[in-house]
């Protein structure tokens, strides 16, 4: 590890970097490593009580399963026993009322409602299901981009990828909650590619777009997954055609916040080492060490023991593009709840705030800064606030960037 960290240190010399942060910050939102920093540390305090409660409860209930000190190595299996228990629902119930086709038919007029017009802006192909030799996972592709040649208007074309279960000889494909909500993600980076207005290839639709912003759209529509109006439009029994109950979706919701303080905390870890590691320069072994084992100090409410090498096998430090970029997870959902508020403020299926949105970031792709597109449809920069709220915790303005 420490040779690759040499090796990328001897590169941002030659481009005129000083730390490595600065050369993977360069197509970021963010403006500087203090800005990301200072976001991380904020999040951690303001996460940190609600982690310490969560810790408490999974130490309390630890005993009732006979085990007397909750070690690291518990955690998963108590966390899972305890959520089984306070969320009694039967998720097998619940996927019965996702059927495929209603919940692709509820995500189109979601759609409708908010973004489209009668006039073809795109097209998209949608590969829905596993099968053998397939590649796991899901995910968008842009295959085609919008320009303009010799007169001619070229539409954009993307992919969209998924593995779900296949149904079954005269059965309708019903998806998990967790399913639905990767569908949503997905169709929101597609529509973020279709919508686009910018001829350009290189920034048109995803295309150019800040790498800690690019999940914005898709974060953002998974919120519709969530809404009550949103889950009537999407959810219908596969025998009745009954929507999803109302106690089914208080639980589902209920659920959603289930350990949010431990789970920003190791979040916020990760991100931070990541961070640092590329604002120091190329390090030794043990250094990279020491350096976890700080962070861990920093922000963990769980001690770690020293035995645990997470930094040998994560690879989100040099895999995929997020060398010192890891933070974009909780940075991009941060801007997706910001968005989603204006819905809440003004109506979640507006007309007029979906083409703000649309006019605003979905249809500029690369063609600014994302910080310039958001602060066109917020009206301000980002704030903490919806995130805090929609994790389940208590809500204190803090504005993390200036207004560009």
């Amino acid at each position: 590890m420490a040779q690759i960290l040499k090796l990328r240190h001897d590169k941002a010399q030659l481009l005129g970097f000083d730390h490595f942060a600065d050369l993977s910050l360069e197509l970021k939102m963010a403006t500087d490593t203090n800005q990301v920093e200072d976001f991380l540390e904020d999040l951690a305090v303001r996460a940190r009580p609600f982690a310490e409660q969560d810790l408490a409860e999974a130490q309390a209930f630890a005993k009732t399963l006979g085990i007397d000190q909750l070690e690291p190595w518990d955690l998963a299996f108590v966390s899972d026993k305890l959520k089984s228990e306070r969320f009694s629902f039967d998720s097998e119930a619940v996927r019965g009322y996702f059927t495929f086709e209603k919940v692709l038919s509820g995500l189109f007029t979601i759609a409708e409602r908010l973004f489209e017009d009668d006039q073809p802006i795109g097209a998209f192909y949608l590969d829905p299901f596993s099968r053998s030799g397939k590649r796991g996972g899901a995910w968008m592709n842009g295959f085609d981009s919008r320009f303009t040649r010799a007169g001619e208007l070229n539409l954009p074309v993307a992919f969209l990828v998924c593995n779900f279960a296949p149904p079954s000889a005269g059965a309708d494909a019903c998806l998990t909650h967790s399913e639905v909500t990767t569908l949503f993600h997905e169709f929101g980076h597609g529509l973020h590619h279709l919508l686009t207005k910018v001829g350009a290839p290189g920034v048109s639709g995803i295309n150019g777009v800040e790498w800690d912003a690019v999940e914005l759209p898709s974060q953002l529509m998974e919120n519709w997954a969530w809404d009550a109006e949103g889950i009537r439009l999407i959810s219908a029994h596969k025998t009745t055609a009954e929507p999803l109950p109302a106690d089914l979706l208080e639980a589902m919701l209920s659920a959603r916040h289930f350990q949010s303080g431990l789970q920003a905390l190791r979040q916020v870890e990760f991100a931070l080492f990541d961070l640092r590691l590329h604002q120091q320069g190329p390090v030794t072994e043990e250094q990279i060490d020491e350096l976890m084992g700080e962070v861990r100090s920093q922000v963990s409410v769980l001690k770690i023991p020293p035995s645990n090498r997470f930094a040998h096998s994560f690879s989100h430090v040099f895999a995929g593009g997020y060398a010192a970029g890891y933070y974009s997870y909780k940075w991009a959902e941060l801007l997706a709840f910001d968005a989603f508020e204006r819905f809440e403020e003004e109506g979640v299926f507006s007309r007029a705030v979906g083409t703000d949105l649309k006019n605003a970031i979905l249809s500029r792709g690369g063609s600014g800064s994302a910080s310039e597109h958001f602060f066109a449809f917020r009206g301000r920069a980002p704030r903490l606030d919806a995130l805090l709220r929609h994790s389940g915790w208590a809500v204190g303005a803090a504005e993390i960037s200036h207004a560009p």
